[in-house]
């Protein structure tokens, strides 16, 4: 029974023990591929609930409970959409379900892991923490709803923890350590950034502050301190400029220079200075993350080893026997052509034995994606072998395979887009995008006589699978627009968008066509899954945020339709908005008044100027945006760390050994590592 899920038989002429011993070492090889570091008690019972603790389903079902849990934000007041079923009481039902599921997961985790281990790893404290606070939240919330008394859901902002401590976020994890690790090296660099605008608005206070200039509202022009900090701040991001400093502009344009001067030393030094720091620290941090991951994987390699190895003459090894069982229990789902690959890469000189050097490599080899290539004749040289041998026919294969006929569509994709962009409701262009619908389908049938049907559409051919969704969705929407065209009774604007995006789509196969461009597309995609990992980086920081701005800005800023008539629309619903240029550029949909429209404010790129929840709260509500703000930049400059990983592993020799694996356990990413070249001289 492995990780994956998968059952598979193997014959074992060895005694229990033996066989435990087997099934162990495959628990390392497994850990050790991917990167796994969860040290399990190594009893047989530990041992078998270990391969169930990771197996795919309750991996699954672990990260579906976690997206329920934090989808509960649509459903809670304030709610994008209100459960029709048990009204109030369905969402907090659900997380009671969600916790116990956690609560199940944790126990579970208890079970496989060392008592001493368990109770010192933070993220399992953390967990049970969360657990037992939303449950008093819960209790608390409830009874006060009861007592028809409006209380406040304080644990919401806590979902995320879930997210990031379960064991399958690792990588979230090792990302938020790193993160953790830099801030304190990069507080000397911010406390002087915060300096320079400080010590910059208390200039702007003496030089504006005495000369009666308004702004563009008729309010006072830098007399208050504290706004003039905020507004110099969102300078720095180049948000609210020059709107900032036309007054002073508009008094004399020597003032202009002042501002120069600022957005120089904040914008183009220091925030470059701030950024490099953070960069490179992070780097370094992750660095020794990544160095503690190889050396942890190496061990657990070496774990295996000891376990399975036998002595021939003068060396340790496993018996080729062995190692098959064991590739068998770790990968099932490989061919035996590729099993026999993998062994006769690690036996090169076929003595019937792997040795400790080659057997470490076991966990690599296993990661490199091989791709099986069956050479099948096409159905039509099968079935009508005369015809399709014909020369006709070896001139029509010979045509499509030709880099003239990649040229031609080429042409044609190009030809289409300046179709596309001309006027729709000409009758001619019309009839163009059947034309060039129909080029597409007959360059889509004469690849597919050409070549293999099922090499065609093979697993990695993405292009060949994108060419032809593309052609097909496209025809689809345009005979069902053209269909809905002949009832006037409906509206079929939908429809029509559809094929209009279709169309555009097509021109993406322009691509395929340039080297250039399809490096670049197969690296953003290889380097998707580590996108990935930010980007869930990303969801627990804006998550905790829209909580904590629903509750603070909660109904303070209403939208109204376009339709309406009542005079409450023209200042977004609160009189203190009224005659402010936030209810004049019509921002009343960028409010908090639910998770969705809360995602939606944090994310546009003028955050940090929101003055208008300043005018309904408090003028200390701008420290909510700053800090945001604060947060997203040092987040969103992380680099890439699977690159990095190889790169960093690449650096350890194979013959050295480095810590035992309760060494590593035992070590925080900051620690020196025994046995260790010297990290920050690394290359």
């Amino acid at each position: 029974h492995t990780g994956e899920g998968k059952i598979v038989s193997v014959s074992l002429n060895c005694c229990p023990l033996c066989q435990q011993g087997l099934l162990q070492a495959a628990a390392y090889v497994y850990d050790a591929q991917y990167n796994r570091n969860i040290p399990f008690e190594t009893s047989p019972k530990a041992v078998r609930l270990y391969y169930l603790y990771n197996h795919w389903s309750m991996q699954a079902a672990t990260y579906f409970f976690i997206f329920v849990d934090l989808a509960l934000a649509l459903f809670e007041e304030p709610a994008v959409y209100l459960l029709p079923f048990l009204g109030k009481y369905a969402t907090s039902l659900v997380e009671v379900l969600c916790l116990l599921v956690f609560f199940g997961r944790l126990v579970h985790f208890a079970q496989v892991t060392p008592r001493s281990v368990f109770w010192k790893d933070t993220k399992n404290i953390c967990i049970m923490i969360s657990i037992l606070v939303t449950l008093i939240d819960l209790i608390v919330y409830g009874a006060l709803r009861i007592s028809a008394i409006r209380g406040i859901r304080w644990s919401r902002p806590l979902r995320p923890i879930f997210l990031i401590n379960f064991a399958e976020s690792r990588q979230i994890r090792r990302a938020f350590r790193s993160i953790r690790n830099t801030l304190p090296e990069i507080t000397y660099v911010f406390l002087l950034f915060m300096f320079s605008v400080l010590m910059f608005s208390l200039m702007a206070l003496k030089l504006f502050g005495d000369r009666n200039l308004k702004t563009v509202e008729g309010s006072p022009y830098f007399t208050n301190y504290l706004e003039i900090v905020f507004n110099m701040y969102v300078l720095v991001t180049t948000a609210n400029s020059p709107d900032v400093m036309m007054p002073a502009y508009d008094f004399s344009w020597w003032y202009c220079l002042f501002f120069i001067v600022y957005v120089i030393i904040n914008t183009y030094i220091f925030m470059s200075v701030f950024l490099a720091v953070v960069y490179n620290n992070y780097r370094k941090h992750l660095k020794n993350e990544i160095r503690k991951l190889a050396y942890m994987k190496r061990r657990k390699m070496i774990e295996a080893f000891n376990l399975l190895k036998v002595k021939e003459g003068a060396e340790f090894v496993v018996k080729e026997d062995q190692w098959k069982h064991l590739v068998k229990l770790v990968a099932p789902d490989i061919s035996t052509s590729h099993r026999e690959l993998l062994l006769r890469i690690s036996d090169e000189e076929q003595k019937g034995c792997v040795d400790k050097k080659s057997f470490v490599r076991l966990a690599d080899l296993l990661n490199i994606q091989v791709i099986t290539i069956k050479l099948h004749s096409h159905p039509l040289d099968i079935w009508f072998p005369h015809v399709y041998n014909s020369t006709p026919s070896l001139c029509i294969r010979s045509m499509v395979r030709h880099k003239g006929f990649v040229w031609m569509y080429d042409v044609i994709i190009l030809i289409n887009a300046v179709f596309i962009a001309l006027d729709e409701k000409n009758p001619y262009i019309s009839y163009a995008e059947w034309v060039f619908l129909c080029l597409y389908i007959v360059e889509i049938l004469l690849k597919l006589y050409t070549y293999e049907p099922r090499n065609f559409f093979a697993r990695n051919q993405f292009w060949n699978w994108f060419d032809t969704s593309i052609i097909i969705a496209a025809l689809i929407a345009t005979v069902l627009n053209t269909a809905l065209r002949s009832v006037t009774i409906y509206n079929s604007q939908q429809v029509l968008d559809i094929v209009f995006i279709l169309r555009v789509l097509r021109l993406i196969r322009i691509i395929d066509s340039i080297q250039r461009f399809r490096v670049i597309m197969n690296t953003l995609i290889n380097i998707m899954p580590t996108m990935l990992t930010f980007g869930g980086l990303v969801l627990v920081v804006y998550y905790i945020f829209s909580i904590v701005g629903m509750e603070i800005f909660q109904g303070k800023v209403k939208f109204f339709a376009g339709n309406t008539t009542t005079p409450h629309a023209l200042y977004c619903g609160n009189p203190a908005l009224k005659d402010s240029t936030f209810a004049r550029a019509k921002y009343c949909k960028n409010n908090f008044n639910n998770i969705a429209s809360s995602f939606i404010v944090l994310m546009e790129l003028t955050v940090v100027n929101q003055c208008g929840f300043a005018l309904v709260t408090h003028q200390a509500a701008k420290l909510y945006f700053i800090t945001f703000h604060i947060v997203i930049v040092i987040m969103i400059i992380k680099t890439v760390d699977a690159l990095l990983q190889r790169m960093f592993e690449a650096e350890i020799p194979p013959e050295e050994e480095g810590p035992s694996l309760d060494e590593i356990l035992n070590l925080s990413p900051n620690d020196a590592y025994p046995k260790n070249p010297v990290f920050d001289n690394a290359a």
